[in-house]
């Protein structure tokens, strides 16, 4: 390809929109432009850094033997209502209805298509199955921010596999995980598999794969120490044993005027943070729910729609506390309420002599048992870890940073399949339900993390594998003959030679070339110029570095196969 001859429209500055360094130099590099919040068009280059890492996914998943489809796009909600997720999917779900009145969707994911194919499946002997798909995916997102990151349509390897049993999905499961771990290391992306909540998919279990990243929207916990990992959403970590007092026999009102907070009481009182109980409020499906924790804990929301099972989760407002408990937020508690649900963290498990609000404004308790003087209906991991804690497994300190997911796998079990009727006959010649998992891989976010890990003050720096070019050769004096034609010569024989080059022969002065090259992260530049050609020599310049060697002409071509190995 000729520079003059594709659409590349860089940009000399940083567009104002942009928020994250993939969302700025993506834009300023030429390779998307948005449409409107959400919505990007990929342009030549994005197009095609996309088809390689597609062709990278592809054969990873081929090497373990799964095969490639293409469902629809749209869905009926029939197939929806009956898995459950139409109503639990909420807003993010574009919907729409056709001219004959029938209730659709826009795919934004597609276990239950998957399900409905693998209906046609009768035997065990047919087990297992391994089928992906790259599809478009259209989620209406609350914030659609950040480039690629977060969209409202993008592309989606989505993979799913079907087994006879639990063991089966454990060898399939297994199969993933090594072929995500091949793929990111092929790409470029330091990805770290990590324990993951499933959220709205389900299932037994669930292992994200995260690379670190200052822009990342997810927290990871992790200890250098033994490599346990987790997404913050699951992490746990080794607490402190407490020998509480006995304590009062019955708790003790105490007046608190003016206490708001758990460092009020804590300061105005003499109730370290770690021996209160801290109330919170909130409506899950609707009900109206007791959270307990340490005063010193902070909540993982996801945490508790985990064990709750609780598809809409919110903190309760202010006049549905007063009417439900009498007080406000500051001087609440559980001791003697009967008439809700109460979920507390286990860090609770056993402790007596403890603080908390008495249910009335400006009181609390003292000596309050929590065995004794809570009727707790569930016992739950509902508190956040924090970066310093002792890990769970070697008891180092644990280590919380910033990352982008860019694949997740699930053990789905058999939701999907009861749900759509997915069954095959067993070796006894019982029909049971296909055991399911499902995979996914956002493409573009991929592409993003990419620029996120692999960039600097002059533009993207591209691992080879996905660049849109492996070489640019620049003729530094476009209009000089001799230098037009040796570039053109070099240009010609990396082609016939496999190497997938552009050449950069704009009527433009040589920075201008030389920056275009950097900031859209081709990995190679070869310069052609007249001061090189007297002495018989081309410049290779390695973008990742800005080494430069100066190569006889005659051996440039060889020379850039060698270093492209």
């Amino acid at each position: 390809m000729r520079w003059s001859q594709m659409h590349i429209p860089t940009l000399r500055d940083d567009p104002a929109e942009a928020e994250f360094p993939s969302h700025r130099l993506l834009l300023r590099a030429g390779y998307v432009r948005q449409l409107t919040a959400g919505h990007y068009s990929l342009l030549p280059l994005a197009v095609r850094v996309r088809t390689k890492v597609i062709e990278i996914i592809r054969q990873e998943l081929t090497r373990i033997g799964a095969q490639e489809m293409l469902l629809p796009a749209i869905h009926p909600a029939e197939v929806w209502r009956r898995s459950g997720r139409w109503e639990l999917m909420g807003q993010e779900m574009f919907r729409l209805t056709d001219r004959r009145g029938a209730e659709l969707a826009l795919g934004m994911t597609h276990e239950e298509i998957f399900a409905t194919l693998a209906q046609e499946l009768n035997s065990y002997r047919q087990l297992p199955q391994q089928w992906y798909q790259f599809q478009t995916k259209f989620r209406d997102e609350p914030r659609a921010k950040g480039g690629l990151m977060r969209t409202r349509e993008f592309t989606m390897k989505d993979a799913y596999s079907f087994d006879l049993d639990q063991a089966g999905l454990d060898v399939s499961f297994e199969g993933y995980h090594g072929a995500y771990t091949r793929i990111f290391e092929r790409l470029g992306l330091p990805a770290i598999p990590v324990e993951a909540s499933s959220g709205t998919m389900g299932g037994s279990g669930s292992t994200e794969f995260m690379c670190p990243a200052e822009v990342g929207e997810d927290l990871i916990v992790h200890s250098p120490g033994c490599g346990y990992a987790a997404n913050i959403e699951k992490a746990t970590s080794r607490l402190a044993e407490i020998d509480d007092e006995p304590g009062a026999d019955a708790p003790v009102r105490f007046a608190t005027p003016g206490t708001r907070t758990i460092d009020d009481l804590a300061r105005d009182h003499g109730a370290p943070a770690d021996r209160q109980i801290k109330t919170l409020v909130y409506v899950l499906d609707g009900a109206l729910t007791l959270v307990l924790l340490r005063g010193d804990h902070p909540l993982n929301e996801q945490k508790l729609a985990d064990a709750t099972a609780a598809a809409e989760v919110r903190a309760a407002g202010a006049e549905e506390i007063r009417d439900a408990l009498g007080a406000l937020p500051g001087s609440l508690g559980a001791v003697g309420v009967t008439d809700l649900p109460v979920i507390a963290d286990e860090a609770l498990r056993g402790r007596r002599a403890m603080f908390t609000g008495a249910n009335d404004d400006d009181v609390h308790l003292r000596g309050v048992d929590v065995e004794r003087d809570i009727e707790v209906g569930t016992w739950a991991d509902l508190r956040e870890v924090r970066a310093g804690e002792p890990c769970a497994r070697c008891g180092e300190p644990l280590l919380v940073e910033r990352a982008i997911e860019v694949g997740h796998i699930f053990k789905l079990g058999d939701r999907y399949a009861r749900a759509l009727g997915a069954e095959v006959l067993d070796p006894d010649g019982r029909r049971v339900p296909l055991t399911m998992g499902s995979y996914g891989i956002g493409v573009e976010r991929a592409m993003a993390a990419l620029v996120e890990v692999h960039h600097d003050e002059r533009g993207i720096v591209w691992p080879v594998a996905v660049a849109p070019f492996q070489v640019a050769v620049v003729a530094a004096q476009s209009d000089d003959a001799e230098t037009a034609e040796v570039a053109g010569r070099i240009y010609r024989e990396l082609g016939e030679a496999g190497v997938e080059v552009i050449l950069d022969d704009r009527d433009e002065r040589a920075g201008v070339k030389f920056r275009d090259v950097e900031l859209t992260g081709i990995p190679f530049r070869i310069t052609v110029g007249r001061r090189g050609l007297a002495e018989g020599t081309v410049e290779v310049t390695r973008r990742a570095s800005g080494e430069t060697e100066k190569v006889p002409v005659a051996e440039a071509v060889a020379h850039t196969r060698g270093v492209l190995g």
